[in-house]
């Protein structure tokens, strides 16, 4: 998979892309990640990106000329690809978005500056806004990190084991069970006997529900959801530890 990140700000992005799992990728050639400055295609003596706003207001505006620019070149060398815009403007990023994003096979990140970019721009390039959350950063530079890294993880091969993106908080919009490993008691504390019984049937058992107990404590607006669906037999089970009845209140507090 190729990633393209265009960017006025190229050195935020060295670090983060050279370490961990991305590092890994990037040398078994799972993912191709390019970084193209933006003020490589600015055409005046000062290399300007942006400009004030027509109208008035505060802030300044990223100019459509060298984004276009920058991304002709970038389509020139890779292809065309998916062009997203992150942007405080665009749709909620989550797990869902990420498997989406993990199907392409080249993805073009444009990172968003200042007061925001040019409509013409946007009207006629970008393809999808994304927006990692409700809050503002500086740039967009953090948010393309944030989506390289998640759909990375996706890709085929990445893991060292297959499962672990499969059994993933948000993977079937369930918080992840409670996780344990030595020493076997820590500040008076046990690890839940279950685990060392070697029954892999309770085991998993007990992991699922406490990933539904975990999720209807901290985060039951994921309960809430359409796309949770539980198979006969863990409704079976959760309908054994009385948590069932307590779900159903949840889709009935949604309605």
């Amino acid at each position: 998979m190729i990633f393209d990140i265009l960017t006025i700000f190229p050195d935020l992005l060295d670090s983060p892309l050279n370490e961990s799992i991305i590092r890994r990728a990037r040398e078994g050639g799972q993912v191709q990640i390019g970084v193209t400055n933006i003020r490589d295609f600015a055409t005046d003596k000062h290399s300007m990106t942006d400009d004030r706003p027509f109208g008035g207001g505060e802030g300044m505006v990223m100019k459509p000329e060298p984004l276009t620019a920058a991304l002709e070149s970038v389509k020139k060398k890779n292809g065309s690809g998916r062009v997203v815009l992150l942007s405080p403007q665009g749709r909620q990023y989550n797990q869902k978005v990420a498997k989406e994003l993990s199907t392409q096979q080249h993805l073009i990140l444009i990172c968003g500056r200042y007061e925001g970019v040019d409509e013409r721009f946007i009207a006629e390039s970008v393809e999808d806004e994304i927006s990692i959350g409700d809050y503002i950063l500086t740039g967009g530079e953090l948010a393309a990190m944030v989506i390289i890294d998640s759909v990375t993880r996706l890709l085929p091969g990445v893991l060292g084991c297959s499962d672990s993106a499969e059994k993933d908080t948000f993977s079937r919009q369930l918080l992840k069970h409670p996780q344990y490993t030595r020493p076997r008691t820590f500040g008076g504390q046990d690890v839940p006997e279950v685990l060392f019984s070697g029954d892999h049937a309770k085991i998993e058992q007990y992991r699922f529900l406490e990933s539904v107990r975990r999720t209807m404590k901290r985060r039951p607006d994921l309960l809430r959801q359409e796309s949770v669906a539980f198979s006969k037999a863990e409704i079976k089970l959760l309908k054994k530890h009385q948590l069932y009845d307590r779900i159903k209140e949840l889709f009935q507090e949604q309605a």
